[in-house]
């Protein structure tokens, strides 16, 4: 499996498929590469990388403090750089989304357009208040029969999910073992989220947001995000009238990139990258 060394000496796990425009996934928080699994048929055609940033999925785990947004940001231009990409495009979902705005501030011209997926530059209280309850602790359920059937119950932003699909969502994120499930993430993921969150110093984002002007852009936005609400939606919209939208029924955070309206939002992105 590919692996490249970052320079401060991390091995981080990625996949390179396909050929043709450079598109770099970039899963969520606690998440990796097949984040992506669902939307994958989509963009064949193109030349897709995910990568499991540090301390998820198949990556090294690092020091805690290194668990932020610049540090991934710079990883993931180290990707590019071990890659020999100049540019490519970013599909970003959730904190993702939030690596793509740092790179659009600290080396725009390596961007070719964006795609967010239920994320902006106003992350709510509420869904992080969700996220802390979770992060960084091992599920009760002990196998992934268990922890399928109560995600489609506690989940309940999410209508008409199949069996299968939360199956394979928990085959993604935890491993099933003799003593229960274990985290597919480093567990200090979670007292590194916790700090940040007791600190109440979120910063103004905007001016991130508001780096991707002359990039193509497109939003993904589930009915029931926690995270990004319709309002900050609707400003996006307003800073960028040409950006893509998508509003996805009956999903939370976030939607799987197969429904659709983000099958559609998608299409007319990367119908728009150079």
């Amino acid at each position: 499996m590919p692996h490249f060394t970052t320079p401060d000496g991390i091995s981080l796990h990625f996949t390179d498929e396909g050929a043709g425009t450079p598109i770099l996934c970039l899963a969520g928080l606690t998440r990796n590469g097949a984040d992506f699994d669902h939307v994958a048929p989509q963009l064949a055609g193109h030349r897709t990388i995910r990568l499991d940033s540090r301390g998820r999925g198949l990556s090294d785990w690092a020091d805690p403090e290194t668990y932020t947004i610049p540090q991934e940001s710079a990883d993931a231009l180290a990707l590019l750089d071990h890659l020999g990409l100049e540019r490519a495009a970013i599909l970003g979902t959730s904190r993702g989304g939030l690596i793509a705005m740092t790179i659009a501030i600290l080396a725009k011209d390596r961007l070719t357009g964006v795609c967010l997926n239920d994320i902006g530059p106003v992350i709510e209280t509420k869904g992080l208040g969700t996220i802390e309850t979770y992060i960084g602790r091992t599920p009760p359920q002990k196998t992934y029969e268990e922890a399928a059937r109560s995600r489609a119950i506690l989940w309940r932003a999410f209508h008409d999910v199949p069996h299968e699909r939360w199956l394979a969502e928990v085959r993604a994120h935890y491993e099933e073992t003799s003593e229960g499930l274990a985290l597919r993430y480093d567990p200090a993921l979670g007292d590194v989220f916790r700090a940040g969150a007791s600190s109440k110093a979120i910063p103004d984002m905007w001016p991130l947001f508001d780096a991707f002007e002359g990039l193509p852009l497109a939003l993904i936005r589930a009915d029931g995000s926690d995270i990004l609400s319709k309002a900050t939606a609707d400003e996006m919209a307003r800073r960028r009238p040409d950006m893509i939208r998508a509003e996805v029924s009956g999903r939370g955070h976030v939607p799987f990139l197969d429904e659709p309206e983000a099958r559609d939002a998608i299409a007319r992105w990367l119908d728009l990258l150079p």
